[in-house]
């Protein structure tokens, strides 16, 4: 069994905008479209006006792509964040039926499975072993790797040995008690790291 891992901080940052992201998933999703739409257009007429079974699922693609675009704008218009998934896997299993096209499906694939970490908001969690950063892949840096970290004025910074610095502003004011809670906490750890 999995054992669930607490923290004692975590301190979640404003994320960067995700607004090239959902164009270049939409933009993805709209080549896509045209593309099937030529193909069904040239199956339809090479089968003599009949649906058969490449034109049907031919339609599913399309219908499926459109309507979750349709739905992604609704949720975006009432401040959720639209997910482009669904849509970027259904236009992978079509490009996969493409023999001459069928590495589109592997970009498509690419796309969907990246497209909801890249727009996490970044979190950096502390507890006394170590402090987590939740990128893709997910990076850990232990405290003996850290001279300072402090959370001053709504800025968390985080200053390594190696002379790597990060920085970042975080997403929620948060309370001078707190703010003084959490650097009292980053200083025992960073000092029970040297007393090691």
């Amino acid at each position: 069994m999995r054992q669930i891992r607490t923290y004692e901080y975590i301190v979640v940052l404003k994320k960067s905008s995700v607004k090239i992201i959902n164009i270049i998933s939409i933009l993805m999703l709209a080549i896509s479209v045209i593309f099937f739409c030529y193909d069904f257009a040239v199956q339809f007429n090479e089968t003599h006006y009949r649906i058969n079974s490449k034109n049907s699922l031919l339609l599913i693609w399309i219908t499926g792509i459109i309507g979750w675009v349709a739905f992604c704008n609704i949720q975006q218009k009432k401040g959720v964040e639209p997910n482009y998934r669904f849509a970027l896997m259904l236009a992978a299993w079509g490009w996969f039926m493409h023999p001459q096209a069928m590495w589109m499906a592997g970009v498509f694939i690419v796309a969907a499975v990246f497209e909801r970490p890249v727009k996490v908001a970044p979190e950096y969690a502390f507890d006394n072993d170590e402090v987590v950063f939740n990128s893709f892949p997910t990076k850990k840096y232990r405290w003996n790797e850290i001279n300072n970290v402090i959370l001053k004025s709504g800025m968390l910074t985080i200053d390594f040995k190696n002379n790597k610095l990060i920085q970042g502003e975080v997403n929620k004011d948060v309370s001078s008690q707190l703010e003084s809670e959490f650097n009292n906490y980053c200083i025992e750890r960073l000092n029970a790291v040297v007393e090691i």
